[in-house]
């Protein structure tokens, strides 16, 4: 399968907050237990209450582009193929107060609007020293 920002871009490292977000095929966001406060990036603390009682709750995995731009330098070697290419900041409709950064797939960066209604897709890639299966969120246009 081609990936969509080229066989040599960089992937995230998985450790025990992001393995969730990154394994699911699912947009998971961490929340907390005993406020329902939700946050992203997961961290070990609810920043809201400060309990220790967090959980991966699954999102529908749509939203509303709120900021955007268009990537035309590479910050790393194994993007130079990609580019031009869109990246956004993403409000989710069911995650209350937390954005996700994503790639924007499918279009050309030029079509790519704040106020748009997108929709997250996933990408599968091995990834691991057990050649483990990440699926890297991206997102669409809806």
């Amino acid at each position: 399968m081609k990936r969509i920002l080229g066989e040599n871009a960089p992937l995230p490292q998985l450790d025990p907050l992001n393995y969730d977000y990154f394994t699911h095929g699912a947009v998971m966001i961490q929340r907390c237990k005993d406020c329902l406060t939700f946050q992203h990036p997961p961290e070990e603390v609810c920043n809201q209450c400060q309990s220790f009682n967090l959980e991966a709750h699954e999102c529908a995995g749509t939203g509303r582009i709120e900021s955007k731009t268009t990537v035309h330098k590479s910050v790393h070697p194994g993007l130079m193929n990609a580019i031009p290419y869109a990246v956004a900041v993403i409000s989710l409709d069911d995650a209350k107060n937390v954005n996700v950064i994503g790639n924007i797939r499918d279009c050309a960066p030029a079509d790519v609007e704040i106020g748009q209604r997108v929709k997250a897709v996933f990408e599968e890639v091995p990834a691991g020293k057990n050649n483990e299966a990440m699926l890297i969120p991206q997102w669409s246009l809806v």
